[in-house]
């Protein structure tokens, strides 16, 4: 029942794993790290801006770098009109509201198992961080300021390890297709 009262805490530290080796084993795959980082890629033309965070969840974002690396990014290739893509595992309002205010226009974030627990024609009874019920999955637009952000947050495939059920809200893989303006 702890599940319903409020965004979980951690009890214990978990055994720390060989991170850095699965980090070289992506890298020869092209992978581009974002935990607190930038990268920009290109697609079919498209200049594509990412930068992200590492779990904010567990406090390990770092925020004060994101303006930083956008810039260091910015100034290495500065070819012009780009797409810029926020990336979270959890999506609290301080975090959205950063990444909007450094120019984001989606925003890629998991973390809330789509509410997990759901009630048919309420939707989801917590949302395990502090963004509004109604966005705790699929697409909304996130404003902050004067600007504001697509917002997509994936219901995933998995569960809470403190609740391992999912109810009314089956796991889900997003296949988001954007396009460019007209």
């Amino acid at each position: 029942m702890r599940y319903f009262t409020g965004p979980s805490k951690h009890a214990h530290s978990a055994e720390r794993l060989d991170t850095d080796a699965l980090e070289e084993f992506f890298d020869g795959l092209g992978w581009k790290n974002l935990n607190n980082r930038a990268a920009t890629t290109e697609i079919e033309g498209t200049i594509i801006d990412f930068f992200g965070v590492d779990d904010p969840h567990r406090h390990f974002d770092r925020l004060d770098r994101i303006p930083g690396a956008l810039d260091e990014l910015r100034e290495e290739d500065e070819r012009g009109p780009r797409l810029t893509i926020g990336v979270a595992h959890a999506p609290y309002q301080y975090v959205l509201n950063s990444f909007v205010t450094h120019g984001a226009e989606v925003i890629f974030a998991g973390h809330t198992h789509g509410g997990q627990v759901c009630v048919p024609g309420y939707g989801a009874l917590v949302t395990n961080c502090d963004i509004p019920r109604s966005q705790v999955k699929g697409l909304s637009l996130w404003r902050h300021g004067f600007h504001s952000a697509y917002l997509n947050v994936s219901a995933g495939l998995g569960t809470s390890i403190y609740a391992p059920v999912r109810f009314a809200c089956p796991p889900e893989v997003t296949l988001l297709t954007m396009r460019a303006r007209a």
